[in-house]
């Protein structure tokens, strides 16, 4: 078991999310409010976290596949409502990521749009706001060591509310919660941990920790993930896959690039409704090949690193874990196409891609990931 200080403390190794009651009597929290989803109460994972506390919690259980500002504010309702005093993020990027508007809300007035990064939201948060502890149960956004959350806000943009003060207070981070996460699900939140590895160390800004701990991130889920996929309960590897998504996380303060500018829009489709991570897997070989000429020498450490070109390993790495082979094949249509790509000018990630591209060159990122 291992405590980490670096944005913000995390607990991290098997049985960790016993610490849970200890962790809110740390924190002062008396009556704290679950966020998570229905699909983790149905597998009885919230009734067991929830019998880790010394009271019965209460429990917002309604967080969809994309957060949305309608969703956070129906959770900061019951929070209100119930005499909460601190929040629970408990399973993945999503639930997490509402947990955080929660909380926000709980020193922020509504509605959310102002406090987006790019709205200049950063300078409206403030730390006068609730405690905060983030259990995930998947290993992919990193969002339990993460400083933003990314809702879709009542304009139907999904956009990036990012500070200092929306990082977790405390992150328990138990390999041991992952171990029933499906195939499918392990390989495209892994995809998501591991285009976060990428993605930081292709990104423009000066920051040689963050491509450090970018690389180990990268090793751990490029030797792992096939394997979690495999076998769930393979406990090295869903180990190295936790701590890829941790690590994504605490490197992508320097930045991300186009696969995020991309997938943020394209996540906001309401109709398809699609997963974050399985966008990020593929169009990361189309975007890796777009900003090559753009990174030079890191193009050529990571094709020493991959033993051949890096968007031939990522595709190869797709088809090997299930990944669908296209935008295709989840729905895409030219005509929404064209809107993300317009959208994906807008978005915070778009400004730390190493080569800036057009609306034309997204349109075309797209088009080849099809």
């Amino acid at each position: 078991m291992s405590t980490i200080s670096y944005l913000t403390r995390v607990e991290f190794g098997e049985g960790e999310v016993k610490r849970l009651q200890e962790s809110l009597d740390l924190l002062g929290v008396k009556n704290p409010l679950i966020c998570t989803d229905r699909g983790l109460v149905a597998t009885g994972l919230v009734e067991r976290i929830a019998g880790l506390l010394r009271t019965p919690p209460i429990v917002f259980d309604a967080t969809p596949a994309n957060p949305t500002e309608d969703a956070v504010l129906e959770a900061h309702a019951l929070y209100r409502q119930a005499g909460c005093d601190g929040v629970v993020g408990l399973g993945g990027g999503s639930a997490l990521d509402l947990a955080k508007g929660v909380r926000l809300l709980s020193g922020h007035d509504s509605p959310l749009a102002q406090y987006t990064l790019v709205a200049g939201g950063l300078s409206r948060i403030h730390g006068r706001i609730c405690p905060m502890i983030a259990i995930p149960t998947t290993s992919g956004t990193g969002s339990e060591v993460g400083r933003a959350a990314v809702i879709i806000t009542a304009e139907g943009r999904k956009l990036g509310i990012i500070s200092p003060h929306m990082l977790p207070s405390i992150a328990l981070c138990d390999p041991e919660l992952t171990y029933g996460l499906p195939p499918f699900l392990t390989a495209a939140t892994g995809m998501d941990a591991v285009s976060h590895c990428l993605e930081t160390f292709m990104a423009s800004a000066f920051n040689p920790p963050a491509d450090a701990i970018a690389l180990d991130g990268l090793v751990r889920g490029w030797r792992s993930l096939a394997a979690a996929v495999r076998d769930g309960a393979n406990k090295a590897a869903r180990a190295d896959m936790m701590m890829c998504a941790l690590e994504g996380a605490m490197a992508f303060q320097k930045g991300l690039g186009a696969v995020h500018a991309l997938t943020h829009p394209l996540g906001a489709i309401r109709q398809l409704n699609l997963h974050h991570g399985t966008l990020n897997a593929v169009l990361m070989p189309a975007v890796l090949r777009f900003n090559r000429e753009a990174i030079g020498p890191k193009w050529d450490r990571l094709t020493a690193f991959f033993g051949q070109p890096p968007d031939v390993t990522i595709a190869e790495l797709n088809r090997a874990i299930g990944i669908p082979a296209g935008l295709g094949a989840l729905g895409l249509t030219e005509e929404m196409m064209r809107h993300v790509a317009e959208e994906a000018l807008k978005d915070h990630c778009h400004a730390t891609n190493p080569r800036t591209p057009a609306a034309a060159d997204y349109l075309t990122i797209m088009r080849e990931a099809f």
